[in-house]
């Protein structure tokens, strides 16, 4: 896929070189010359422009990539401006990161693509990761609830599925289950594998390294793993 991505700070310089190294054909821009220099043997193409200049934006392929990613955090205005002059433009698939509630809000008027929050996201996954360890790995899906995926303790190994009562006593509703398998690649190394098993009969009986993902209230999710 193509993306260009306006704003080539740390935020916008890693995504850049993730996204490039995955295969992606990235075009980067921003006005400062050092933070253009140093991707521009990382990426497809890097421009020194100032993108708050309407002109200077029109020397972008707007409209020929999958997604415009504005990653401007520190100036609120340059990035508000950018987004407006996007949209006037009429760019179709818009990211925008915000770096706090003001700014989100007036993002959100713009009816965007997605608004990131790479800030406020990182914060609350060290918050998860101090509370529940590195064994748990939580999507978020409202501020209330979550999809969690954690390592079964070791009191599951040998309870069947529907023994473990994880709705009735916290409200949470197992998803899937992902059963750890040891393979070995072309070089003959042993890696383990985690896969979905895709039925998850009653009487299926919890295994050392088994995962289990599941639904629930962020509070519930808590509770369940004080109770552990």
């Amino acid at each position: 896929m193509k993306y260009i991505i306006i704003g080539l700070g740390n935020y916008g310089h890693v995504l850049a070189e993730e996204l490039s190294a995955l295969g992606h054909e990235v075009i980067g821009a921003d006005e400062n010359v050092s933070r253009v220099e140093s991707l521009k043997e990382k990426i497809a193409t890097a421009f020194v422009i100032d993108a708050t200049d309407e002109q200077a934006l029109s020397v972008l392929p707007l409209n020929k990539v999958d997604a415009v990613i504005v990653a401007i955090g520190e100036n609120f205005g340059a990035s508000i401006r950018v987004v407006a002059l996007l949209k006037q433009k009429k760019v179709q698939h818009i990211y925008a990161r915000a770096i706090d509630s003001v700014h989100r809000s007036v993002l959100e008027a713009f009816e965007l693509e997605r608004i990131l929050t790479p800030e406020e996201d990182a914060a609350r996954g060290l918050v998860q990761l101090l509370e529940f360890g590195a064994n748990m790995e939580t999507y978020r899906i409202s501020p209330d609830y979550y999809v969690v995926k954690f390592t079964v303790p070791e009191k599951f190994i040998g309870y069947y599925v529907n023994e473990l009562n994880l709705d009735k006593e916290f409200g949470l509703k197992i998803l899937a289950l992902k059963r750890a398998e040891t393979i070995k690649n072309s070089l003959g190394i042993s890696f383990t594998e985690h896969n979905v098993v895709n039925e998850l009969p009653d009487n299926d009986q919890i295994q050392a390294g088994d995962q289990l993902v599941c639904y629930g209230r962020y509070k519930d999710f808590q509770k369940f793993w004080k109770a552990l």
